[in-house]
């Protein structure tokens, strides 16, 4: 197989799992980009994804941030293997005032048990990409038997 066919492979199966995760895809994160150790994701924030004063929710960039995480963490694995979050802790550092977030997760650690995983949300404002929350997370490897 080619490296491109392989690249193609790798975003087929984590824009399934995209697809296949029914509250992400009801909230309505897609996935952007991806690659070994790497994902990207979006958000086109809508009147849902707001709490009071027109700021997207601290569980909308959780969300995103987390299953972005999974997804890189995931284009680390053999196959029959998925990985599940065992801790995360968010940093929300601004309030996020955007009709569009964007999310680009990179492994920082990969192990047969567990993946270590950082996340950046980052709002659109002004056409500029503004950092407003930050993600840690440890992903435990699991076997899908």
């Amino acid at each position: 197989m080619s490296t491109e066919q392989e690249r193609l492979l790798l975003r087929d199966t984590i824009e399934a799992g995209f697809r296949q995760a029914a509250f992400v895809a009801d909230v309505g994160i897609r996935l952007v980009d991806c690659g070994p150790g790497w994902c990207e994701s979006e958000l086109l924030v809508t009147p849902r994804h707001l709490q009071h004063g027109g700021i997207v929710h601290a569980g909308v960039q959780a969300t995103i941030a987390e299953h972005t995480a999974g997804a890189a963490a995931s284009t680390m694995l053999d196959t029959g293997r998925h990985v599940v979050t065992a801790e995360f802790k968010i940093n929300l550092l601004r309030a996020a005032r955007s009709d569009r977030l964007t999310c680009r997760a990179d492994v920082l650690k990969s192990g047969r048990a567990i993946i270590v995983v950082e996340a950046d949300v980052f709002a659109s404002v002004h056409g500029e990409a503004v950092l407003v929350s930050r993600f840690n997370a440890t992903m435990s490897v699991l076997d899908l038997a």
